[in-house]
């Protein structure tokens, strides 16, 4: 019996049919290969029902994502070392090479290398990224491993070497943005006053005020510095020096160390962007203290001789060459421990610039050219690095009560047949009652009774001076005597939480003055009594009185925080009665 003829299939098209094996055979043209003919590729099933399933589903594939390109066979590993080395080294900036370097070598393969690459799972990414938090990475490293298997596996599928991305699919950690408490005010003079002991001062008083990143301050050079016009112009960043062996890797040390060291990467780059190439306006103060600089470094080069490399850096070591970050880093850890003043990042003095920038009012579009923001950007910069101070609030609060309120409340009557108030006619159809908590010498008001009654009531357990009573007041009353007027009005009931204390006062020696005194204690607070206590986990610090005692105070919401910051409170308290000019203080 003979097979019926065939009938030809148009170029292009899927074919099915049976061949001498028995088997049921199905080609299916999914692209174009290297050399410009056809790629067809095969599926073999034992029925045609079998064939005819995978051909269908093979077309559906390379109609929406596309078919896996046919050729090598990559594995996780094969895949990003070829990625990091060939297509992404080229093509981006050395420290963006360095992250991606440390994630691929340091996490990814060694945890996920072994996969081939087209079976990889975004469940297999999720488990990974699981167990580097668990073997302790911080949240932040794991999410720096997911945008880098992400931004190497996307490529991969533009290449077709995938057809769908798991990283993308995957959930990535979830990175919680640490609030960061910019240095007071005190705290900025005790650095810049112990800064003034050492070499290059005014590079800390740069970061502090002016808010420069670390790469744009150690890549200053003096052309970048115009005194007659008091302005710095940020055009460069400093790199991070990356070293090879000159010695033929025989020292036995890393390549930083090597006695015969190259270096491989050159010293700075020019900003990222536009807004990172800026000028900025440099304080009086400030340009007096680089010219101070620029004196001691030219003092500096005739003591350093032939030794000296002149390379027009602003801040150099005493040889002229460009300071290391690393070294700068450490630099800045060891200020704040001479200065005693809590550990943080450097980036943090960023933050603090920021939230002076904010304080004393500077507009948004000034504060983001000192700053060196994006201005699609700039708006999400402002959040996170200027921290709403209590003056800011206090500020912000009158002149929103100026806005919505206004000095005086009036009662605008519509004219016949005329249009009714818009929302800048304020009307008040009655007289509304105020009901004020007596509590003390305190008045709080409230818009309902029961939550003035509440209040009251829960005050007075355990006063020895006396219940508090509930009074009622008419608006005008409250608005003429009550303290902050009808905005502090509250219209529903308070949040109430527990204050943990904690106080000492030490005389010189190490003595503790107030014997008789609880040194820890607890308190029921109310929202509305944020002058007095505070809603953080913990807060402390340390003052000397008019005589020679110095007192430690800690509050906080957290009882086991409060007792931690209690033992560095004391010591510093120790310390600062008897050590008084250590801290600016004047012995009495």
């Amino acid at each position: 019996m003979t097979n019926p003829a065939k009938s030809r299939q148009p170029n292009g098209a899927s074919s099915i049919f049976q061949g001498k094996d028995g088997r049921w055979h199905g080609y299916v043209t999914v692209g174009v290969k290297d050399d410009g003919t056809p790629d067809r590729r095969h599926v073999g099933r034992k029925t045609r029902p079998e064939v005819t399933k995978a051909v269908r589903d093979l077309e559906k594939q390379r109609d929406s994502t596309g078919v896996r390109r046919a050729g090598q066979t990559w594995t996780v590993e094969t895949w990003l070392t070829h990625w990091v080395e060939n297509i992404a080294a080229p093509s981006v900036s050395e420290n963006t090479i360095d992250g991606y370097r440390v994630a691929v070598y340091h996490h990814l393969i060694p945890g996920l290398g072994a996969h081939r690459l087209e079976k990889l799972e975004p469940e297999h990414l999720e488990r990974f990224y699981k167990k580097m938090q668990a073997n302790g990475s911080s949240a932040g490293t794991a999410h720096q491993a997911h945008r880098t298997v992400r931004t190497a596996l996307n490529e991969a599928k533009r290449r077709r070497h995938l057809t769908t991305n798991p990283a993308s699919i995957a959930k990535a950690p979830k990175v919680e943005e640490e609030e960061v408490e910019p240095y007071s005010l005190e705290e900025v003079q005790r650095l810049l006053l112990e800064a003034d002991k050492h070499r290059n001062t005014a590079r800390w008083v740069i970061a502090l005020a002016l808010g420069l990143r670390q790469g744009e301050v150690l890549g200053l050079k003096w052309a970048d510095v115009d005194f007659e016009a008091g302005v710095i112009l940020v055009r460069r960043g400093r790199l991070r020096p990356r070293y090879q062996h000159g010695c033929g890797d025989k020292c036995g040390r890393k390549p930083g160390y090597c006695p015969q060291k190259i270096s491989i990467r050159r010293e700075t780059k020019d900003t990222k962007t536009r807004a990172g190439k800026r000028p900025i306006g440099v304080p009086e103060e400030l340009l007096r203290l680089l010219r101070l600089h620029k004196e001691q470094q030219d003092r500096e080069r005739v003591l350093a001789r032939d030794l000296w490399v002149e390379k027009g850096y602003v801040f150099t070591s005493p040889t002229g060459e460009p300071l290391n970050p690393n070294t700068d880093y450490h630099r800045w850890k060891d200020l704040l421990k001479a200065a005693k003043v809590r550990d943080a990042r450097l980036h943090d003095a960023r933050h603090t610039a920021a939230t002076v920038l904010l304080i004393l009012g500077v507009p948004d579009a000034v504060v983001d050219r000192i700053m060196g923001w994006e201005p699609g950007k700039s708006a999400r910069m402002r959040s996170r690095y200027q921290h709403l101070t209590g003056p800011v609030l206090q500020q912000t609060a009158a002149k929103i009560s100026g806005l919505l309120w206004g000095p005086k409340t009036q009662v605008i009557e519509p004219a016949p047949g005329g249009a009714a108030p818009g929302p800048s006619q304020r009307t008040v159809s009655t007289e509304p009652t105020v009901y004020v908590a007596c509590l003390g010498a305190q008045r709080v008001p409230f818009e309902h009774r029961e939550h003035a009654e509440a209040v009251a009531a829960q005050w007075s357990e355990g006063q020895r001076d006396g219940g508090a009573v509930v009074e009622e007041w008419d608006q005008s009353k409250w608005e003429e005597t009550g303290p902050g007027g009808m905005r502090a009005v509250r219209d529903r009931m308070p949040d109430r939480r527990t204050v943990h204390h904690a106080h000492a006062v030490f005389l010189p020696g190490g003595e503790r003055l107030n014997i008789g005194r609880p040194e820890q204690w607890s308190v029921l607070a109310w929202e509305f009594e944020t002058d007095l206590y505070t809603d953080l986990s913990v807060r402390w610090h340390t003052s000397r009185r008019p005589g020679q005692e110095v007192e430690a105070q800690v509050r906080g919401t957290s009882q086991e925080a409060v007792v931690a910051a209690f033992a560095e409170a004391r010591a510093q308290a120790v310390d600062r009665a008897n050590n008084p000019g250590e801290y600016g203080d004047l012995a009495g």
